[in-house]
């Protein structure tokens, strides 16, 4: 006999979340696992721009954290072959040395406590739609997580190895969770590897969406307080975790190697 036939929304929606939070279980993985799956996941989900593009993840010490090596790609992380490095890019654990363009990781770790994970890459929908010079325009529920969450730089500052375009790239994200860099690629920040993960999943899949929508016609825009309310639901750490947990199985699938030390 059903009891929730009239339950109202709000105490519905209060209900999932604590199924959620019962259901939903901490991930096994540690720092260095979860970030190895993150760069085979995006690798499959057309995330590669050859060697461009990095995924870091606050390491155990402050002012540290982890990348991958300059040379490999995304398909080639394991969690062993992953660098430690400081705010200067010096590496303290592992052999060859950083991408000299995650300097600009740094500056946003600096400006941002909340944020645990950057996700830089060059997805091609998200390249193209850079090369519009438009923000990224959030109409279709499954993109909600980043409705009024993604903020836009509209000028391209060069190539991102210096302090000045770390501090113009962390200064246009602001408190926000994605940024669209102009003729560029994207930037995620994540209060947690899953967060961060899910969250560029979702914006390289908006970028697809913008570009067959502003083909076909006029983009008509959400309504602000139902968009904000989907927000809200779905960039919850439980729904991240759960996200995760199915990329990271199919990431293994395919690349059993990625938790190799």
């Amino acid at each position: 006999m059903t009891t929730t036939m009239s339950t109202a929304k709000t105490d519905l929606m209060k209900r999932a979340l604590d199924g959620m939070n019962r259901n939903v279980a901490e991930s096994p993985l540690t720092v260095r696992e979860k970030v190895a799956l993150t760069c085979r996941a995006l690798f499959d989900a057309g995330h590669d721009s050859g060697l461009a593009g990095q995924i870091t993840a606050r390491a155990e010490t402050p002012g540290t954290y982890y990348t991958q090596r300059l040379g490999l790609g995304f398909d080639e992380i394991t969690a062993g072959n992953l660098l430690l490095v400081d705010e200067d890019l010096t590496v303290l654990q592992g052999e060859g040395m950083a991408n000299p363009a995650n300097r600009f990781h740094s500056w946003i770790y600096r400006a941002r406590p909340d944020v645990h994970c950057i996700v830089h890459t060059h997805p091609f929908h998200v390249a193209a739609l850079s090369m519009l010079e438009v923000p990224l325009v959030v109409s279709q529920m499954d993109i909600a997580p980043l409705y009024d969450d993604c903020a836009f730089l509209s000028e391209w500052p060069g190539v991102p190895v210096g302090n000045e375009e770390g501090e113009i790239i962390s200064g246009a994200l602001g408190d926000k969770k994605a940024i669209l860099l102009a003729h560029h690629g994207h930037v995620v920040a994540g209060s947690s590897i899953e967060e961060a993960c899910s969250l560029a999943m979702l914006i390289e899949r908006g970028a697809k969406l913008q570009l067959a929508a502003m083909a076909a016609g006029t983009i008509a825009e959400l309504p602000d307080r139902l968009a904000r309310e989907a927000h809200d639901w779905t960039l919850t750490p439980k729904r991240s975790q759960a996200n995760f947990a199915y990329y990271a199985r199919r990431a293994l699938a395919h690349h059993p190697d990625a938790l190799t030390n």
